[in-house]
Formats: C-alpha cells, structure tokens, sequence
C-alpha cells in the first residue's frame, strides 16, 4: 500500500533547522550544521505519545540531538553513532555528571600552562595529516593555536573533563578558527583569518559548556548511553525488547562526503592521523557515495532483483552508458544505490529484536537527484524496503522541500513513519 503524504502539525515552523534560542543549552555544544532541530523531535515525542518510561533510540547519533532532546523531556535514551567525533559529542552533550567548578579550574589550569608556554617553532600538522584536510581550512597561526591547545589539554588528569574540553576545541577550531564554510557542502571561505582569537573563544565555550552544566546539576534525569557501533549492525550492542521509539537521521544517498563535513576536528583531535584510518573510518558507515564503496562490500546483494531500488540503479546505470561517462565514480552511482537501501536494509532488519512490540519509529530522509540527475525518492523506497521486511508503514510527514542544484526540482525531505509490531 503506498504509504500517505502529509505535512507535520506546523510546517511553517519545522521547516528549516535552524536551533531555537530556548534549545541553545546543551545542543550547541558542537553541532552539524544541517542538523535537524531539536523541536522536529519534540513533535514526535508528542506524536508518539511518549512519556518518562519511555526508551528513546538513535542509531544515526550524529552530534546528539535526539538524546539531548530526550533527556532533556525526561526519558532515557540511546545512541549508536560510528564517527568518532560525532561519537564524543553525542556521548558528552548527554552526560550531565560533569561537575561545573571542576571543569571551570580545570580550564584556568589550562590557560596558565598555555601562558608559560615558551614561544618557538609554531606547532603544525605532517603531510599526511595535512593531506586528510581540505586545503587552506585553516591558516598557519590558528593553527598553531589550536594544536597548542590540544597539548595542553592533554595534561590534565581528569579523563571525563579532558574530553569535555577537547569537544570546545573542536567547535573553536571550525566555528573561531578556521575558514571553513557550511551550505549543502563543506567549502573553503575565500577571506582566510590568517590570526583568530582561539584561547579566548575556547575559554569562554567552556565557561558556556559550564554553566549548562551548573544549571542542571541539582536536577534528577534519567541516564543515557551513547555506543560507538556501525548502525548496520545496531542489534549488537542494544538489549533485545528495550526500546519504544526510534527518532533518527540517516546519511542520505547522495555524493557527499559526510566525513569531509568533520575532517579538520578529527584531525587536530587524533581521530584521524592517516589515510589508512580514514579508509578504516568510512567502511565503518553507511555506504551513501562513491567515495566510500569498497569491493569487498555486500550490502547490494541484499536487494531483490526487479525491486523499486534494483529499477532505480538500473535506470541510473542506464543513463550513464547513454551519456557515455566512464569515470570511476560514475561507474559506482548505481552500486552506491543499491549499497545504500541494502544497507538501510540490514539496518532495519538487526534494529527489530531490540524494538518493544508497537514500537514507533521515525527516520528523517531526503530525496536527492545526484546521480546523474535520476530522482531517487528516498521516503518511498525506503517504505517500501521497510513493509517488505516486517514494518508497518503508518505514514510519510513532509519536514520540508529545498531546491537540487542539479535538476531545480524541489526535493522533499521528510519523516518516514513506521511502527514494529513485534
């Protein structure tokens, strides 16, 4: 049955993802740029009439919004996100067991060690790190600042508040220190900040961080848990019959580099020190472009031959032969779709012993054009791929349009509702 297409309660209100003064605690801590806001969450807390004994899951964690949002209504919560850094964000900004005055002494001890640093040679990154950046991301006396502060971070001797702090730099480094730039992709400003005031922004994030933290500290909330786990393959670390809604953003499939859009952060932070983690890093997640297609993979073998998907790459297949490209990523846009949808597949399929019978789940998707400028509808195959494998689909929200900047078309992005009947 082909699922029904309606707009959310407010449309006008959830259309753009822009984050609310009143959300600002917590959830701006470190945030994706086009990450989905805090109230699209909320209005399926509601929808979902969940209530304090509810378990809330996010397999796609991304920088957290879905727990934060759900501790901060009163429910538990869990998070299973690959990226390492977006892992420490979502782990961080959903712990509330930091002590404030801690973390404010810890941070002046850091800046007094930066103080009687002796000047030198300015610190920088190898080739091989520099490599893994986009070029000119940051200049050469940000820089330096940035990996300063990282060393000094580094010896203080509480893990908790080390980490706490590296989140800070992570956001001071993009958002004070560098000339990156955020639209649909990650680019490079053309007015580069050859000098930038790193210590203080970092300084007063921390004194920010803090006093979230101090505003919370007499209050009882329940617990959540953050995991470090492909989300293919999510059932692994989730207790069988635990959760009672699912709200969360998949990678969509489309030719964007989700990696790029934190490169610089896991880099300066060590989660990325050479080509070999990266390539390690990206077999880890979803497959969703071409840069992250590996001959070894199998999710594609999951797709039934003359599915809605299985048309969908052959069309786009097709369309390259007939416009003769013989790139080698454009040799990879139909296998990137059927990687894609069998991977989401998989996921679906390893979700389900976890899921509570009547469970409620959400999953924020977008139809892209990037191959080639075949329109993938992403809602409807993925409903389409989630009834097959036991899921009832209740319904497709439209969270949104935007305009592709290959066709024109105006591309929805939506909330594909499902329920598990266990």
């Amino acid at each position: 049955m082909a699922p029904a297409h309606e707009p959310l309660t407010d449309p006008k209100d959830l259309r753009h993802n822009k984050l609310r003064e009143s959300d600002r605690a917590f959830h701006d801590w470190y945030r994706f740029v086009l990450s989905y806001p805090p109230h699209l969450v909320r209005s399926y807390f509601e929808k979902f009439e969940l209530g304090s004994d509810a378990v809330v899951l996010d397999p796609f964690s991304g920088t957290g919004t879905t727990v934060v949002e759900a501790k901060k209504n009163g429910m538990a919560a869990v998070g299973v996100e690959a990226t390492p850094i977006s892992f420490l964000a979502s782990r961080l900004k959903s712990n509330w067991n930091v002590d404030a005055t801690q973390l404010e002494l810890s941070a002046d001890r850091v800046m007094a060690r930066l103080e009687k640093t002796a000047e030198g040679d300015l610190l920088g990154l190898n080739d091989e790190q520099q490599a893994l950046i986009l070029k000119n991301s940051i200049c050469e006396l940000p820089l330096h600042k940035c990996l300063a502060l990282v060393e000094a971070i580094a010896q203080e001797p509480d893990e908790l508040l080390r980490d706490v702090m590296r989140l800070a730099l992570a956001y001071t480094a993009v958002y004070n220190a560098s000339n990156l730039k955020f639209g649909p992709e990650v680019g490079v400003s053309r007015r580069k900040k050859e000098d930038a005031p790193v210590r203080a922004a970092w300084r007063a994030k921390v004194t920010q961080m803090a006093d979230d933290l101090a505003a919370v500290e007499q209050l009882d909330y329940p617990q959540t848990q953050v995991f470090q786990q492909d989300s293919r393959f999510v059932g692994a670390v989730l207790q069988p019959n635990s959760i009672d809604a699912v709200i969360t953003s998949p990678p969509y499939p489309n030719e964007k580099d989700y990696t790029r859009t934190t490169r610089l952060e896991s880099v300066l932070l060590g989660y990325l020190k050479t080509k070999a983690d990266l390539r390690a890093l990206k077999q880890g997640l979803m497959r969703s472009n071409s840069r992250n297609v590996y001959s070894v993979d199998e999710d594609d073998k999951l797709i039934t031959p003359g599915s809605a998907v299985d048309l969908v790459a052959s069309e786009i297949e097709q369309k390259r032969l007939d416009l003769g490209k013989t790139s080698g990523f454009e040799r990879q846009y139909h296998r990137v779709t059927r990687l894609y949808f069998g991977g989401m597949q998989r996921h679906l399929k390893n979700l389900q012993p976890a899921l509570k019978p009547g469970a409620r789940l959400a999953y924020v998707v977008g139809d892209q054009a990037s191959f080639l400028r075949v329109m993938i509808r992403t809602g409807e195959l993925l409903a389409e791929m989630a009834e097959g494998v036991g899921y009832e689909v209740e319904n497709i929200d439209l969270f949104r349009t935007r305009v592709s900047t290959a066709t024109g078309e105006q591309l929805r992005e939506e909330v594909l509702l499902l329920r598990w009947k266990g």
